[in-house]
């Protein structure tokens, strides 16, 4: 892979599925952050917009597994963690809500992938930036717990942006830095 695509195929893998997203609640008609999934876009026989999401979370996963694929050389267990966290993204989108408990399985393994990204990074990057991840995984199981034990928010959408938000400037850091992690 040129190297000089990887900056590129980095960024693109937060844009694509970030639009995406944000198109397929926008066109909807009826998605509501605070009592939805975001994985309800992309429900293949509930959700007018299912072709929205669901390619750009399977796109975005790929991305996501070339950035990775890109930044190996640099770190191998951050590096490979992209790669997998890429495929449960893509995974994702195959097996859609339609597909009942697998979806699930695939959803947490996801958003655990990213858990381990930022303690990978928490371990390796060490200082303030360190600092920081530990408490960006802190903010993501809060939202977590809020909504899995007090139902708050009613739906699974706002955790899953908050752990999708609060690491993507250590994803940033990591793929488009140029220096190598411990």
């Amino acid at each position: 892979m040129e190297r000089k695509a990887c900056p590129a195929i980095a960024i693109a893998s937060a844009l694509v599925p970030l639009a995406c997203i944000a198109a397929a609640a926008l066109s909807s008609g009826w998605f509501n952050l605070w009592s939805n999934a975001l994985s309800d876009l992309g429900h293949t026989v509930r959700s007018n917009v299912a072709p929205i999401f669901n390619f750009g979370l399977s796109a975005g996963g790929l991305l996501v597994a070339l950035a990775g694929a890109c930044s190996l050389e640099r770190s191998r267990a951050i590096g490979w963690t992209l790669v997998v966290a890429g495929y449960f993204l893509v995974l994702i989108a195959v097996f859609d809500e339609v597909y009942g408990r697998l979806h699930f399985y695939v959803s947490v393994a996801f958003f655990l992938s990213i858990a381990a990204l930022l303690a990978e990074y928490a371990l390796t990057v060490r200082g303030v930036k360190g600092l920081l991840a530990s408490l960006a995984i802190a903010v993501g199981v809060t939202a977590w717990v809020a909504h899995l034990a007090y139902g708050v928010p009613r739906g699974a959408a706002v955790p899953e942006l908050v752990s999708i938000f609060v690491a993507l400037p250590f994803y940033f850091d990591f793929t488009l830095g140029r220096r190598r992690a411990r």
